[in-house]
């Protein structure tokens, strides 16, 4: 009696044959695919290109929660999930969620993330603007908390746990610190470009030097991040918490404390210059390292 000596992976459908053999291929290619199919109906809406005669309901104030958001999820987290589940199974799974809830952090982390971007803003905000500081109204400093809070849940879980917990943890082995997140950077910023034909972008007003810029800036601020992933351990909700108080700060303080450059283009700027100083600052800090150790460093 003859014996089938294909391998498993031999014998898997075309889809989880290339999702075993390329999983971060795989993981860049579902991530795009899945969110910009979803993002289409926003981008054709009236609140992108208007090509449809339909308008994106609003919640909170803004259409992005319905319009941006299940485009978001579909994507890097989704993505994640599923090549996950087919390279390494249930057992992997639970792993990559078990590393989303590492809280316990030394504190001065949490500090690094939930007030370093913030101060690293204003002090460069301050240093464009030449002007005093306009202190916001206490309602916005009321609203800042649980701003932090709905961004960690909607944008820090929607990316994060694909772009860091999934995709930078094997690009750092494959090619090392540097390297992975030279790659990841612009990665991270090519997945948005649907969203700059909506509201989100600023459509119809957004021009290819902003889109540049924040490409720019992801490359940048993608350093920062992958400094904080290596040197806490992996927590993901340190870096979610990093990722989303740029959001945070940018979209509910910084017009109330710099409003002769709260435009979108020189806060775009703001943010770049913002993040690229502290990328340099990093680098140099570690001398390109990023704060990784291999497995089985001490």
């Amino acid at each position: 009696m003859a014996v089938n000596s294909r391998s498993v992976a031999e014998r898997d459908t075309p889809p989880k044959g290339f999702i075993r053999r390329r999983p971060l291929l795989a993981f860049f290619v579902l991530a795009n695919a899945m969110s910009w199919a979803a993002w289409t109906p926003y981008v054709l809406s009236a609140n992108g290109l208007g090509i449809l005669d339909f308008t994106f309901p609003t919640l909170l104030g803004t259409t992005q929660f319905l319009g941006v958001l299940p485009g978001a999820y579909l994507g890097p987290v989704f993505a994640a999930y599923i090549v996950t589940r087919v390279t390494e199974g249930r057992e992997g799974v639970r792993r990559w969620i078990g590393r989303m809830t590492k809280w316990r952090v030394n504190g001065i982390w949490y500090l690094v993330t939930a007030l370093g971007v913030p101060a690293a803003i204003i002090v460069t905000a301050a240093s464009m603007a030449g002007e005093k500081l306009t202190m916001p109204p206490v309602a916005v400093l009321v609203a800042y908390l649980p701003g932090l809070i709905l961004q960690m849940v909607t944008t820090g879980l929607a990316e994060e746990p694909g772009w860091r917990d999934f995709a930078l943890d094997r690009m750092q082995r494959r090619f090392g610190p540097l390297r992975a997140t030279a790659l990841l950077g612009p990665l991270w910023g090519v997945w948005h470009l649907p969203l700059f034909l909506t509201e989100w972008g600023g459509w119809p007003d957004v021009t290819w030097m902003r889109v540049g810029e924040f490409i720019a800036f992801c490359c940048a601020f993608s350093v920062v991040v992958t400094w904080v992933f290596n040197r806490t351990g992996q927590s993901l909700p340190l870096v979610m918490l990093l990722h989303v108080s740029i959001n945070n700060f940018m979209s509910i303080v910084y017009a109330d404390m710099f409003p002769s450059i709260a435009t979108p283009a020189l806060a775009s700027r703001v943010t770049l210059l913002a993040g690229t100083t502290a990328a340099v600052l990093v680098l140099i800090a570690t001398r390109g390292r990023l704060g990784y150790r291999p497995a089985g460093e001490p």
